[in-house]
């Protein structure tokens, strides 16, 4: 190869001088990945928009999507594998990101780390202002930014403490990420780094209208006349059924539409070829003939007398109601002191995960397997068995990496397209969504309009709440039916109300699936019922805090659903953690108001939350398995996928101590449906406390076989060595060689399997029982400033206490909680995504690394006797009570509440004005 050659680009990769014949318009991007296979350089919207592309060119942090190769002649690019390997900065950099937890997902850690090495080659001791500037155009939506800016900032003060992961003792200690390495170096595997190297290329066809018509030409000619396609797929050619969904008994979603699609973005057809004749398709040049049709885009029109009906079997366009009642609310309204009532609305949101679903299948035989990112691998092989029509063990799903889910990911996306094609071509088929295509077509978080009335006795004392729900859940269920029942068993909040009657509905419009977002539905009415709870305290002239506080749930106070919980009820020790910092924050506000001069007002709001772990009174069970093997390694296979919450670090953790082993004698087999068991969905804040507890049993079991292969008792310590066993028993000790063992039926010395389903009941028609074991608990303070001329809000700090029953890895908790923090920030003040427009990260907005300020984690530990040494799920909790704190500052900074969120200046100017008119403004 000539660099003379006017189709050849020479320069300097990583150090060495390469040449490429890549056309001199391809995107740096392709060309790292797909030529030279440097898949640690991230795409995540080929718009320059989110920064997980971002490589060093000639040294300054560029974003390669932007970078045509032609543009590169002599110049020197590095990627995150070239700083790994030379520079001795950069790996005191991922060791300071280990150290600190800053790689979450991972998706956009090489970006991160590539942006920051350009700053500390330029400023070895930067400040958080200046890392901030510098790392202002990489987008993370998992960890909220701080342990980002402080991994920087650390990075040169001096070496981060190792891990002490050799010494027992693992639950409760700051233990490095077990799959940390892989993330910070750029070798981890999400959807669309790894695929055969012979795969076809998959593209889908998409309805660009909110409800249309359709009907297709001659697809066989179609094909005919295109060199290097394949084929054309549509629901003619689904094998099974062509029908999916994430709740059985409501399944409604087709993988292919028939006839008409319901909302912008659904799939009719998927057109299959290689991967050059793909490169040139475009998908407005396919044969498909559209006629728009009148579309349901709100429930108000979805609720019409005379709409149309979205499914012919659902009347109303009312996918499900759900109910929780208690006691006698009316008449309790009646003879309250003081009662409050208003309304609040939110729009969709969009989960906006770096990592755009992606993956491979093919056909092995008469099986077929799926590689993708996906939070449900089971559930995946049951849906996709089914659409092929074949038995369950013949699917085999290989979970990649998992760049952001929040939920979006326990739904089917690419993973039906991918077998389809696959199975009739019997070759690899590949795909990965582009930004526009993962916006416009996967789940979002539920619209709601939410009408709610509060009554209190005038020493302070909640008497009554009456909440009524509507939730716009799409064109088809998802989670719709979760959602709604869901949300009246949580509407009360964490509170003492005697009377309550919570009802909800989940309604179908021509507009994308509403799905799981990290609270399913919750956080939504909690915006509502905090809100009206700071209203109840006003009328009352109480200390909102304290109101709180007074109300707060115990141990033998009933739930709404007339559940006593018992031990691990920590709320009230959430808000009393707040008193100190509420009582600063309230002077500070006061004093910085009673003196401003300018439009500058500060205000401090707090709100209350509560989450119940896991699926609502239904079976919920996950199961793991660990085995000894002969080398002295521990095998534990665990099917809970890791979306960068940290659950594969924690489930070890706890496992480790049940057995009393350390961590680094663990291997992990993970997520393979073929290898490991069902785990269950990573959702509803499960895997800490369902998987966690399964591998607790498991552990607990495998040292019991142990200690009775060695006549040991319970009370002797066991070490683990290459070859080897030392069980260290009352008066002796004993080695046990484990070269020669015979091995078990699942091939190991030993091993264990256990199962663990929280325990639950059925709901009865009024909403009463146990619908979930354990609920976590928080409470959340945000500081604020509000710019009343301009509308703008600016977060300060953040507060927030959780009850976490038992911080198994303090790290991973905060890091949950400031990522939660910063998407409830985005759900108050700036995200809202409309079907049709913004369908980008350029356009949809969420928080950057300069909109989050300090947030001060404080971890309570009321334990719960059903959680794994008394743990609780976090991962939703931590961002539920953020946004109505905010609203709730926002009120108290300038007397105006925002009733539509999010609370974007226009609305907040509009309630300002509105407000000098003497109006109410909604």
């Amino acid at each position: 190869m000539s660099s003379r050659d006017p189709h050849v680009t020479s320069f300097h990769l990583n150090g060495e001088k390469i040449s490429t014949k890549s056309a001199p318009i391809s995107r740096l991007t392709t060309v790292l990945r797909e030529e030279f296979g440097l898949t640690g350089t991230k795409v995540g919207c080929d718009a320059g928009d989110c920064g997980a592309c971002t490589v060093l060119v000639n040294g300054k942090a560029v974003c390669a999507c932007l970078i045509a190769v032609g543009q590169l002649a002599d110049s020197e690019v590095t990627t995150i594998e070239g700083l790994s390997r030379t520079s001795e900065l950069f790996q005191r950099l991922q060791q300071s990101f280990l150290h600190h937890g800053a790689a979450q997902c991972g998706i956009c850690t090489p970006g991160m780390l590539v942006a920051a090495a350009a700053l500390l080659e330029q400023n070895a001791a930067p400040n958080e202002s200046e890392v901030m500037d510098a790392l202002g155009g990489v987008l993370c939506r998992c960890t909220g930014y701080r342990k980002i800016v402080r991994a920087v900032v650390d990075a040169n003060a001096k070496p981060a403490p190792a891990a002490q992961s050799a010494t027992h003792g693992a639950v409760g200690r700051r233990l490095v990420r077990i799959d940390g390495r892989r993330r910070v170096d750029g070798t981890e595997i999400y959807g669309a780094d790894e695929a055969p190297g012979d795969s076809l290329v998959l593209r889908v066809i998409r309805s660009p209208y909110h409800r249309a018509a359709f009907e297709f030409a001659d697809l066989r000619a179609f094909v005919n006349s295109n060199p290097g396609i394949h084929a054309v797929f549509t629901a003619k050619d689904v094998p099974g059924k062509n029908c999916f969904g994430v709740i059985p008994p409501f399944a409604d979603q087709p993988v292919f539409a028939e006839k008409e699609a319901r909302f912008r973005g659904e799939a009719v057809a998927a057109v299959v070829g290689e991967a050059e004749a793909m490169a040139e398709f475009d998908p407005a040049d396919f044969i498909v003939k559209w006629k728009e049709l009148p579309a349901l885009m709100d429930i108000d029109s979805a609720l019409a007398c005379d709409a149309e009906r979205v499914h012919a079997n659902r009347p109303e366009n009312v996918l499900v109601r759900g109910r929780v009642v208690h006691g006698d609310v009316d008449a309790a309204l009646a003879r309250a002191d003081v009662v409050v009532e208003d309304h609040f609305e939110t729009g969709f949101i969009e989960h906006a995960y770096i990592e755009p679903e992606a993956g491979f299948a093919r056909r092995v035989g008469d099986r077929i397997e799926v590689q993708a990112c996906t939070q449900a691998p089971y559930t995946d092989r049951k849906d996709i068995a089914a659409i092929l029509g074949i038995a369950e063990n013949a699917v085999r799903i290989i979970p990649t990496a998992v760049g952001g889910g929040f939920g979006s990911k326990l739904d089917l996306s690419v993973q039906p397209f991918l077998a389809i094609a696959a199975w009739h071509l019997g070759k690899p088929v590949k795909m990965a969504y582009s930004r526009l295509e993962s916006i416009q077509s996967t789940t979002k978080r539920h619209p709601s309009r939410i009408h709610c009335k509060a009554g209190a006795t005038r020493d302070g004392k909640l008497l009554a709440m009456d909440f009524q729900g509507d939730f716009n859940t799409g064109a088809y269920a998802s989670w719709g039916p979760t959602v709604a029942h869901r949300v009246p068993i949580h509407a009360s909040g964490p509170y003492k109300v005697p009377h309550y009657r919570a009802v909800t509905r989940a309604i179908h419009t021509n507009t994308v699936p509403a799905g799981a977002f990290r609270g399913f539905g919750v956080p939504q009415g909690t915006i509502a019922q905090e809100q009206l709870y700071d209203e109840l305290a006003e009328r009352l002239q109480m200390d909102r805090l304290e109101f709180r506080i007074l109300n707060a749930l115990d141990d033998q106070s009933p739930t709404v659903t007339g559940q006593v919980l018992g031990e691990g009820v920590g709320i009230r020790a959430c808000l009393e953690a707040l008193r100190p910092r509420w009582k600063q924050a309230r002077k500070a506000a006061t004093d910085c108001n009673g003196q401003a001069s300018g439009p500058l007002r500060r205000g401090a709001g707090v709100a209350g939350m509560w989450y119940g772990c896991g699926n609502t009174s239904l079976a919920n069970p996950s199961t793991m398995r660990i085995g000894l093997k002969r080398d002295g390694r521990i095998a534990l296979h665990q099917g809970a996928v890791d979306i960068g919450q940290g659950s594969a670090t924690v489930v070890t953790q706890i496992c480790a101590d049940a057995l009393g082993a350390l961590m680094d004698r663990f291997d992990l087999v993970s997520g393979d449906t073929d290898v490991t068991p069902d785990c269950g969905k990573t959702s509803a804040s499960r895997q800490t406390f369902v998987s966690g507890r399964a591998a607790q049993l498991a552990g607990e079991q495998l040292r019991k076989k142990i200690l009775q292969l060695a006549d040991a008792c319970e009370k002797a310590s066991i070490r683990f060595e290459n070859g080897k066993l030392v069980i260290l028993r009352c008066k002796d000790q004993r080695t046990i060689a484990l070269r020669d063992m015979p091995l078990d039926e699942r091939g190991y010395v030993l091993s264990a399997e256990a199962t663990f389903d929280p325990p639950t009941s059925p709901l009865d028609k009024d909403g009463q029982g146990v619908p979930y074991a354990v609920y976590g608990f928080g409470a959340h303070l945000a500081e604020v400033e509000v710019d009343i001329e301009l509308g703008t809000v600016k977060l300060l700090k953040l507060t927030a206490a959780h009850d976490v029953g038992r911080a198994i890895n303090p790290t991973l908790i905060e890091g949950q909680i400031e990522g939660g923090a910063a998407q409830g920030l985005g759900m108050a003040l700036m995200e809202e995504f409309f079907p049709g427009t913004g369908e980008n990260l350029h356009d949809y907005l969420i928080p950057t690394i300069g909109d989050m300020p300090e947030v001060e984690s404080i971890l309570i530990e009321d334990p719960s006797p059903v959680g794994p040494l008394g743990a609780k799920g976090v991962g939703e909790q931590a961002m539920i009570p953020t946004a109505p704190a905010i609203l709730n500052a926002i009120h108290d900074a300038i007397g105006v509440r925002i009733r539509r969120i999010p609370a974007t200046p226009d609305r907040v100017r509009a309630a300002l004005l509105a407000k000098t008119a003497g109006k109410r403004h909604d």
